[in-house]
């Protein structure tokens, strides 16, 4: 007589993730597999360091005068260093700061004043319109005040077509970003940068990107902080004239 062939037996099962007496007994004959862990411990000790963090780190970024505003709320030792690092920051920028201008450079001199010099640090191009298109005004008047908050990056500008012969003006401005020696970064237009709408933030932000300042420049960190203080008091304007509009809204109703 063949052995019985065997059998699996089906068992109900509602929710396998469900914390009942059944799922336990399944889980202890191996029918259903362990629960997996709950995140919820994670997230909550990943939420925790991300606000321990936050404190310990609340001041990075804001200026001596940020720093003095802050003497009624902080401890005087935790502020005072906070000063003596901001202090040895601007002492470093200042020896640093060997530019301060945006060089007008021809194409022969090309070589030695933008590809030469990269081997030194990054430097950046703006290869203009010469038309002198709206963008390429921006962008001219950016590199400006960038060249100066960032003395120490050189910033060199001169017409596409003394760069390159035939180059398109439609493609002006184009950003050119050298480093070593190699072009690491271009951008065409300022279309993926805020068109002529570009501010100092997508400069700060294309710095950073290449590496030319750190992430927690107190000059990027505080020009990021004021866009968002100014963002957060146009959202409360914002919402005061609505309520203001409602409640005008309402009177007028009243008299209908």
């Amino acid at each position: 007589m063949a052995a019985p062939t065997e059998q699996r037996i089906a068992v109900p099962i509602d929710d396998p993730n469900a914390d009942t007496e059944w799922n336990d007994i399944l889980r202890k004959h191996g029918i259903i597999p362990e629960k997996p862990p709950s995140p919820t411990p994670m997230i909550e000790e990943a939420i925790l360091e991300a606000r321990r963090l936050a404190h310990e780190n609340r001041l990075e970024g804001k200026d001596l005068d940020e720093l003095d505003e802050l003497e009624d709320e902080e401890d005087e030792a935790f502020l005072e260093q906070y000063r003596q690092r901001r202090l040895q920051e601007l002492t470093a920028l200042q020896k640093k700061s060997k530019h301060g201008t945006v060089y007008p450079i021809s194409k022969p001199e090309y070589s030695r004043e933008v590809t030469e010099a990269s081997e030194e640090g990054p430097v950046f191009v703006n290869l203009t319109s010469s038309s002198g298109n709206v963008e390429s005004r921006v962008l001219s008047q950016l590199w400006r005040q960038a060249a100066q908050e960032y003395g120490e990056i050189k910033f060199c500008e001169m017409r596409a077509s003394q760069a390159i012969e035939g180059y398109p003006d439609k493609n002006c401005p184009t950003i050119l970003v050298y480093n070593k020696g190699d072009i690491v970064k271009q951008i065409v237009t300022l279309m993926t940068v805020g068109g002529v709408r570009m501010g100092m933030s997508e400069i700060d932000k294309l710095l950073i990107e290449v590496g030319a300042i750190r992430d927690n420049d107190m000059r990027a960190m505080k020009r990021m902080r004021d866009a968002e203080d100014a963002e957060e008091e146009r959202l409360a304007n914002k919402g005061i004239k609505s309520s203001s509009d409602r409640a005008k809204r309402d009177d007028d109703d009243d008299w209908d």
